[in-house]
């Protein structure tokens, strides 16, 4: 799996506007109805969702990341967006420090396998110093598309 084909490349926020955790979470599913990802009827229930697996534990995995996610129903296939925060938001990260890139993914519940692959695509190229220095550098959507574009290439 590769991480071009997960991400909704129409749905990324280059410059998030939220300053707290749920804001953003609310913010990049906003984006995901504005582009059809999901039914408007339904963000608030997948809002809530996600906001509900943070409170079980921070998918702040340090280093200036984030990663919420969640099996919903709402979600017809599976979906990926990334926002990136020039401010650096809490997200009670492992590391406590702010972050500065997330990548929201959701995916219907019942094929659980295709979500852990999504994840660990998405951890891989996370873990990736020069990935995240240069998610962190973009300035919008474009330039973020082209790295997402070029995740397999990039050096470790």
């Amino acid at each position: 799996m590769k991480l071009a084909d997960i991400i909704a490349k129409d749905a990324i926020v280059a410059d998030l506007q939220a300053t707290d955790r749920d804001g953003v979470i609310k913010e990049m599913i906003d984006k995901l109805v504005e582009v059809g990802k999901i039914d408007a009827k339904d963000a608030p229930e997948v809002v809530k969702a996600i906001v509900k697996r943070e409170k079980q534990g921070s998918t702040g995995f340090g280093k200036g990341v984030a990663v919420p996610h969640v099996k919903h129903e709402a979600s017809k296939t599976l979906v990926a967006t990334i926002g990136r925060s020039s401010h650096g938001v809490d997200f009670a990260a492992l590391d406590r420090a702010p972050v500065y890139i997330v990548v929201l993914l959701l995916s219907p519940p019942e094929n659980p396998e295709e979500h852990l692959q999504a994840m660990e695509t998405i951890f891989r190229h996370l873990q990736r110093d020069n990935f995240r220095k240069f998610l962190r550098q973009a300035q919008n959507v474009s330039q973020i598309i082209d790295l997402v574009n070029e995740a397999e290439e990039i050096p470790a």
